[in-house]
């Protein structure tokens, strides 16, 4: 299945929903130019929500870094949002939950750009715990 993203924006934030799978090819690919085309136009606070992403494989996980990496030097932000149990497994394992900010509810999500608003991290702890 191809990767599909629709853009939406709430407050100010860009939120990409991604469905299919993340892996080599055109699908990485593509979601580097979204983000590229975003920070251009200086749309710099960015949300993925993977809700429907299935499988991300280890060139879509390094398109996610290299994507976290853009925004980043060009002075935004990008966090995840809605990743499954083997997703999270994944980003656990290439210790990669050090990097990204993840969130469960995209209200939280959103407010994690705001100084001063209340937020629910995602529990890395609680979910493994959850999932012994």
């Amino acid at each position: 299945m191809p990767l599909e993203i629709k853009r939406r924006e709430r407050e100010e934030i860009q939120i990409l929903d991604l469905k299919g799978r993340l892996t080599v090819g055109v699908e990485a690919t593509t979601l580097r130019e979204v983000i590229r085309e975003l920070s251009e136009a200086g749309k710099m606070r960015i949300i993925l929500d993977l809700k429907g992403i299935d499988f991300i494989d280890s060139t879509g996980l390094g398109g996610m870094v290299i994507c976290f990496t853009t925004v980043t030097k060009a002075g935004g932000a990008m966090k995840l949002l809605n990743l499954n149990k083997r997703n999270v497994e994944l980003l656990l394992l290439t210790k990669l939950t050090t990097v990204f900010e993840l969130f469960n509810d995209e209200q939280d999500a959103i407010n994690s750009f705001f100084p001063g608003r209340k937020i629910n991290k995602f529990d890395i702890l609680s979910f493994i715990k959850g999932n012994s």
